[in-house]
């Protein structure tokens, strides 16, 4: 079989009720989603923008030690009570995101900024390790 169906996207989700028996189909309430994240470099850092749709500034957490990155929200189950969704797009759930960064970016200096919805976290090049272009002869 395909692995293909074991992605757990909302359109696997659409044609897997369709093509496979009943008890395999998992409904995408059971399924984890992972966090939207974009991680790229610039000629000087490397940039992780964070999606967070919702969520107070005040209420993440941004944690660095040696060379680990660390963002953390943590929903409240209070904000949800007395509400009677009809329907529930914008996803305002918790996460806990860890990377490991390489050596050659100096997580201590590393910035954070959050706006409209995009925490986005800096982090430069360390001393001698810029990225360098070589010509061919």
């Amino acid at each position: 079989m395909s692995t293909l169906f074991y992605e757990r996207n909302p359109f696997d989700i659409l044609v897997r009720n369709f093509f496979q028996d009943a008890n395999t189909y998992l409904p995408l309430a059971e399924t984890k989603v992972p966090h939207p994240v974009d991680i790229y470099t610039t000629d000087t850092h490397l940039v992780f923008d964070v999606a967070a749709t919702g969520v107070a500034k005040e209420d993440i957490s941004i944690q660095t030690q040696d060379n680990i990155l660390r963002i953390n929200y943590d929903k409240s189950k209070e904000e949800d009570r007395g509400v009677d969704y009809i329907h529930r797009g914008i996803a305002k759930r918790s996460f806990n995101l860890g990377w490991k960064i390489d050596s050659k970016f100096d997580l201590s200096k590393a910035d954070a900024e959050f706006k409209y919805g995009l925490l986005k976290i800096i982090i430069p090049f360390a001393k001698g390790s810029e990225l360098k272009t070589l010509k061919i002869s």
